[in-house]
């Protein structure tokens, strides 16, 4: 654990306000969460903001915290939240300028669209093929990109995708299982369309 405290000690200093309790928590959870909002949001400034709204909310709700989970996992739900709050918050920006360049003169009005996605951890040979993954896993439905993002790309047990989507084991193998097959056909078509 976070130097050498147990959880449960750990939560009580970080409950009772202890700074540099906090100071740990960042240094010790801020790559993962930035990587997991990066991996949900594909925009790297984006997962930057995100990444430190999560923290604060962290600090801020640490009293709510009930111990039912590991505190990994508590942290990485509000992670996950936060980047799916943001995306559903951009994508209505986006219908709404969109619906506004319809209905408005000035269609010259800026559509809130995310640019290609470029991993920031992949090699130059390795990022046209990445960039075509990420675009497709960005068109999986919400449920199967989080479950997929956490298992393949964060690295977490099936087990633990569950307790952060707060969801059945068997409930995410089905997640995954159907990720998999948009994926393979979202590819799939890119795959034919392109070689055209």
């Amino acid at each position: 654990m976070i130097s050498n405290l147990n959880e449960p000690d750990f939560i009580f200093l970080l409950k009772s306000g202890d700074t540099s309790a906090y100071q740990q928590l960042i240094t010790v959870y801020k790559k993962t969460v930035y990587n997991t909002c990066l991996n949900l949001l594909q925009n790297s400034e984006d997962a930057e903001d995100i990444c430190q709204e999560v923290f604060v909310t962290v600090f801020q709700s640490i009293h709510q915290f009930k111990g039912e989970s590991k505190l990994t996992t508590w942290v990485y739900r509000i992670a996950v939240t936060k980047s799916l709050d943001y995306v559903r918050m951009k994508k209505r920006k986006k219908r709404f300028g969109f619906m506004r360049s319809i209905f408005s003169e000035e269609s010259n009005e800026p559509i809130y669209d995310r640019p290609n996605f470029i991993h920031p951890g992949v090699l130059l040979e390795n990022k046209e093929r990445t960039e075509i993954l990420f675009r497709a896993i960005d068109q999986l439905p919400e449920n199967q990109k989080t479950a997929f993002v956490l298992n393949k790309l964060e690295q977490l047990s099936y087990v633990e995708v569950a307790e952060v989507m707060e969801v059945t084991v068997s409930s995410v193998e089905s997640l995954l299982f159907r990720a998999k097959q948009n994926l393979k056909k979202i590819l799939g078509d890119y795959y034919k369309e392109n070689e055209k």
